[in-house]
């Protein structure tokens, strides 16, 4: 698993729920930035999800199991999508705090699927 990949996702990450965090807190909706940036987050997802199944065909195995592995692969990549889908839905400012949520569950799933790759956990 490359780790500039994964730092990018957690920072990426945390640095747009911060922004939905203001964007809810100051009672707006969820505009047209914070939408686009989702989707660049969620290729970046993508990018390292193909990065780590690359990996595991080129032989390397992850020290927490294939199948945990794969599972976080799949939840974290399903977790942008989600959540702009439901502050789409939710056109209060109880959208915005949807993708805050979303946000820091990539940052922690991220880390987890780091753990799962070394083994430390």
């Amino acid at each position: 698993m490359n780790t500039t990949v994964a730092t990018i996702v957690i920072a990426g990450s945390l640095l747009l729920a911060l922004a939905s965090l203001i964007t809810a807190i100051r009672d707006r909706t969820m505009g047209m930035i914070l939408l686009v940036s989702f989707a660049v987050l969620e290729v970046a997802i993508l990018v390292q999800a193909g990065l780590v199944i690359a990996a595991v065909a080129g032989g390397q195995e992850a020290a927490g199991g294939a199948a945990t592995l794969f599972g976080y692969l799949a939840g974290v990549a399903l977790i942008p999508v989600a959540g702009v889908g439901l502050a789409l839905a939710e056109r209060s400012r109880w959208g915005p705090a949807i993708l805050v949520v979303a946000g820091f569950a990539v940052a922690v799933m991220t880390g987890r699927l780091l753990q799962i790759w070394q083994g430390a956990g």
